[in-house]
């Protein structure tokens, strides 16, 4: 049996869809849109809130914080910085997504930093999880060029230094935490050719982070989530152009139930 049941996926959408989380989002300039986009899809409040004036003052007062380092500069640094900081002092959930990471000095280091504030999760593909961990050299710009299993050791390394979650996106997620691994099946190839769908899994692990105090349910809640809204969306879509748009309507209509339902396949 999988660590993580159809009760606990389903309660964390739930609290999703009834609380309506607020997701500070510090995240690269392509995904914006959305990424805001998929949060309001899923319940969520998104919140772009990233200059270095402000970051660390709403960290404190958001119910979950996303830092994405996709298109990077030293202020957006710094403000990230800011809002981890922030958001640990003040016991706000928040989520690294180190795009990229392993292959690209400056951001490789950034991320490594950024560490050093325990995220609550961290959410990547095998190649930026074996890079932030040192492992590896990184992918080929944002895509993997290492298998999900070959990042398992990594993550389970990363998890015990941070304290949190560490989930590796890819064919068959891969979740693990506190000595506890969840494997989750599914979605569609389609999600690789819409640009911006791993950025926005990462701001949805943080709306559940928001609302789930268990971050592993959280991050195996978010990933089925997206799993399945994407495998109803392929189904009606006719190329990525409109299932980018299926994406958005099956993120909304995917409800405490569907979730439930589908965490059979949890493994």
């Amino acid at each position: 049996m999988a660590a993580v049941t159809g009760e606990d996926v389903a309660r964390a959408r739930a609290a999703v869809a009834q609380r309506a989380p607020l997701v500070q989002c510090l995240t690269n300039s392509v995904v914006q849109t959305i990424t805001a986009n998929a949060l309001l899809a899923a319940g969520a409040a998104p919140a772009m809130v990233d200059n270095v004036h402000e970051a660390a003052p709403f960290a404190a007062v958001a119910s979950a914080v996303l830092v994405n380092v996709g298109t990077l500069d030293d202020v957006k640094a710094t403000a990230m910085a800011l809002a981890a900081g922030a958001a640990r002092a003040h016991g706000t959930p928040w989520v690294l997504d180190p795009v990229a990471v392993g292959g690209l000095e400056f951001r490789t280091r950034v991320a490594r930093d950024l560490l050093e504030h325990a995220p609550t999760v961290v959410r990547a593909n095998a190649s930026e999880v074996l890079g932030l961990a040192g492992a590896g050299a990184g992918g080929r710009g944002v895509d993997a060029t290492d298998g999900v299993e070959d990042a398992v050791e990594a993550a389970r390394a990363l998890s015990s230094r941070t304290g949190g979650a560490v989930a590796v996106s890819g064919t068959v997620d891969v979740v693990v935490h506190a000595g506890r691994t969840v494997r989750v099946p599914g979605g569609h190839e389609l999600l690789t050719r819409t640009t911006g769908a791993g950025c926005s899994l990462g701001a949805l692990v943080a709306a559940y982070a928001g609302v789930e105090p268990d971050p592993l349910v959280a991050a195996v809640a978010a990933h089925l989530h997206v799993a399945v809204a994407a495998e109803r969306a392929a189904e009606r879509a006719a190329g990525p152009g409109s299932f980018a748009t299926a994406w958005l309507d099956e993120l909304d209509a995917v409800d405490a139930g569907a979730l439930g339902a589908a965490a059979g396949r949890l493994a």
